[in-house]
């Protein structure tokens, strides 16, 4: 395998840095999602259980400490605690709508690293058939193994590696895909039972206000 990379040519050598990249930004998403996805409901009952102790400036601080899309849902509802419900629900649309690109940040990358690296690979066969062309009519008539199995290997090695970094790369993006919307679907639960419980919650304080 050594053998093939070092006698690969620069193309060979640009794939393996790509493949670098796309291995970096894949586990960053990754990490970065697994904190983002934390337990919602356990979560939300914790944010309930203060605020019906009336403490809402402890509950927008636990949300502000809490990583994750959901956590900024609940915050923005903390904070417009005070508004009607539809300026609640207009302010956790905005919030999750400034999460998506968050979350999505960086899958461009690995989209492209997986259309293009084929790409790069071809053009790596077409220079390594192109060696053994070159060397076969600088040795011509008397042509030997050896004299071809540089521009060979070359253009097998471009080919295979291509064809393995655009395949890991197509399933890392199709892996952060599903986590992320996993995540949408937490989120979209969490911005319903926020909006459920933030009318509950004014009917009791209006109820308590009255008495």
């Amino acid at each position: 395998m050594l053998y093939a990379i070092n006698n690969g040519g620069l193309v060979v050598w640009l794939l393996l840095a790509m493949g670098l990249f796309a291995i970096l930004v894949f586990l960053e998403r990754l990490f970065n999602l697994h904190r983002a996805q934390i337990a919602a409901d356990d979560f939300l009952k914790g944010v309930y259980t203060i605020l019906n102790r009336g403490n809402t400036v402890e509950a927008a601080t636990i949300c502000e400490e809490t990583p994750g899309p959901v956590a900024r849902l609940a915050l923005a509802a903390v904070l417009h605690h005070d508004d009607t419900l539809e300026n609640i629900s207009r302010a956790m649309e905005d919030a999750g709508l400034a999460e998506i690109p968050r979350m999505e940040r960086g899958l461009g990358w690995l989209a492209t690293l997986a259309r293009i690296t084929p790409m790069v690979g071809l053009f790596g066969t077409v220079l390594g058939l192109m060696d053994i062309l070159l060397a076969a009519q600088r040795n011509a008539p008397l042509v030997q193994t050896a004299d071809l199995t540089g521009g060979l290997w070359a253009a097998l090695t471009a080919t295979a590696l291509s064809l393995v970094i655009a395949i890991l790369a197509y399933a890392g993006y199709n892996l952060l895909v599903s986590r992320i919307e996993s995540i949408l679907l937490d989120m979209e639960r969490s911005a319903s039972a926020l909006l459920n419980f933030m009318r509950q919650w004014k009917k009791q304080n209006r109820g308590s206000a009255a008495t």
